[in-house]
């Protein structure tokens, strides 16, 4: 329950913890009527759930400190200025209970992100206009070892959710014939993520050789609906398998994340049977947490039992040996790693032409 402090704040009390919510009345999505209290109180209601999704998980905030209005602007790394930003470094002041883990960059630097070990976390970084958590897949024990293996599907213009619905159950059969459980969310928009528990013993290249490789397969088995092309040109409208999720310092919305849209809709775990008959409008600030009071957090699984990916790794020796596909491009921020083809956009590659 929230209490007014002289400050014009309120004091919330999560499990056992105060944590100050300043100008708790400030809109932050006028078309719902939303608040900055209203987005503190929701992660309350959702405190199992997004915690078991962050927990321990090195963890980009995404910032919203003026809510989301008509023509709001994200900053980029070309252009500073905006309405709202990615915090990939602890910010300065936060509160004692904010625990880090140090983790290093595709460039070679390095930071101190947060990690969140408690609810506080979460409801302070809400306080500081935080909107949607950005987990990497490893934990802070060992960031350098991903536990998830995330796979994206990412509908391209022309497409939208049901495409991504249709292209659901290829998945699931791929990962019951590889023994491996996954775990649906609607992303928030129009796609649909799976995250897959896996052994932390392989390092972000093996696990990103991986994720091509089940998006080959996924490909191969509905070529008329998947597309693993990296080059926006040559998609065409297909769902696109997003593989470089798994690069390092890649990273997907958290379950029971709120994502930036005039409707604060949320990244919500899924049952498989349920995905083709939903929408993700169906799950926003007001409707998530009845639903996790319901059904309780259907994604506490991707935590559980982990997965060797031997399989998928063989899958892609095989790729290379026999069909001559070996890795695809890297985002273009990144050095450029070994065995990584030419990272040229088709139509201005002049050797390709000729």
């Amino acid at each position: 329950m929230a209490e007014k402090s002289k400050s014009s704040a309120v004091e919330i009390d999560v499990a056992g913890r105060t944590v100050r919510v300043s100008s708790p009345e400030r809109v932050i999505f006028p078309e719902r009527g939303l608040t900055k209290l209203d987005v503190a109180e929701y992660y309350v209601a959702v405190g199992e759930g997004i915690l078991n999704a962050l927990r321990d998980r090195p963890t980009t905030l995404e910032r919203w400190p003026k809510g989301v209005f008509e023509g709001a602007k994200m900053a980029t790394r070309t252009d500073s200025e905006g309405d709202a930003f990615f915090q990939k470094r602890v910010p300065k002041g936060a509160p004692d209970y904010v625990e880090t883990a140090h983790i290093t960059f595709p460039s070679g630097r390095s930071a101190d992100e947060i990690a969140p070990t408690e609810l506080a976390v979460v409801v302070w970084a809400a306080h500081m206009g935080t909107l949607t958590f950005h987990p990497w897949p490893v934990v802070r024990a060992d960031v350098d070892k991903p536990d998830q293996i995330r796979i994206d599907l990412d509908p391209q213009p022309g497409t939208d959710y049901d495409d991504a619905a249709r292209v659901a159950p290829e998945v699931r059969a791929l990962l019951e014939e590889l023994g491996m459980e996954g775990f649906p969310k609607t992303s928030g928009g129009r796609g649909l993520h799976i995250f897959v528990p896996i052994q932390p013993k392989w390092d972000f290249v093996d696990a990103r050789r991986a994720a091509i490789a089940f998006g080959r397969e996924i490909e191969r088995r509905v070529p008329d609906l998947v597309t693993m092309n990296w080059w926006k040109e040559e998609r065409g409208e297909k769902i696109f398998i997003d593989y470089n999720q798994m690069a390092r310092d890649r990273t997907i919305a958290s379950a029971y994340s709120i994502r930036p849209n005039k409707r604060a809709t949320v990244s919500a775990p899924l049952r498989w049977e349920e995905i083709p008959d939903v929408a993700p409008n169906d799950f926003d600030v007001l409707t998530v947490p009845g639903r996790l009071a319901e059904v309780g957090d259907l994604f506490a699984g991707a935590n559980s039992q982990r997965y060797g990916i031997e399989a998928l790794l063989e899958m892609a020796e095989r790729d290379e040996r026999d069909h001559g596909h070996g890795d695809l491009p890297y985002p273009p921020d990144y050095p450029k790693m070994p065995g990584e083809p030419k990272r040229v956009q088709p139509s201005k590659d002049r050797d390709r032409k000729r």
